[in-house]
């Protein structure tokens, strides 16, 4: 698995914010190791622009970033997915497709910035707060031996990464 891409797909319910926050920032860090996409259960069509900010920020805004469906992963032409990731506490509790593949998922649930009340500046640290929890979680995940992430022992430590 050392010198295989391994795909990976975060999903949350509106696919606007998180689930694209996460994709950019692996994207970005990831190098040729890892592939990122993103999808919501119910998208709602237009990616947050506040998230689209703080990727650009962070220099991590590359490709085009768009609100779609989880179930143009679900699809046998789709892209075969190594892991799954929901990103908040909706999407976990709702019954997801059967992913091909067989991915390892685990729940990396964090609050939802678009919801946040307040000041554009509060808001926009509320996005803020949210890529840097995203990004510790991927730079741990990324901070795995690569060998190990074939193996379903890896369950239990992306599980953990989840709760930091």
């Amino acid at each position: 698995m050392r010198d295989q891409l391994l795909n990976v797909l975060f999903i949350c319910t509106g696919n606007s914010a998180r689930s694209i926050l996460a994709e950019g920032i692996l994207n970005a860090l990831g190098g040729k190791r890892f592939k990122a996409y993103s999808a919501g259960s119910h998208p709602k069509g237009e990616v947050h622009p506040m998230a689209l900010d703080v990727l650009q920020h962070l220099g991590m805004a590359q490709g085009e970033f768009r609100s779609k469906s989880w179930d143009e992963f679900a699809k046998p032409d789709a892209p075969v997915m190594n892991f799954v990731f929901t990103v908040c506490d909706n999407a976990a509790g709702e019954v997801c497709p059967v992913w091909p593949g067989q991915p390892l998922t685990a729940h990396w649930g964090v609050y939802d910035p678009a919801g946040m009340e307040g000041s554009e500046d509060q808001q926009r640290r509320a996005f803020n707060d949210v890529a840097q929890i995203l990004k510790r979680r991927i730079e741990l995940m990324l901070a795995l031996p690569p060998h190990s992430l074939q193996s379903l022992s890896i369950q239990a430590q992306l599980n953990d990464i989840g709760k930091i």
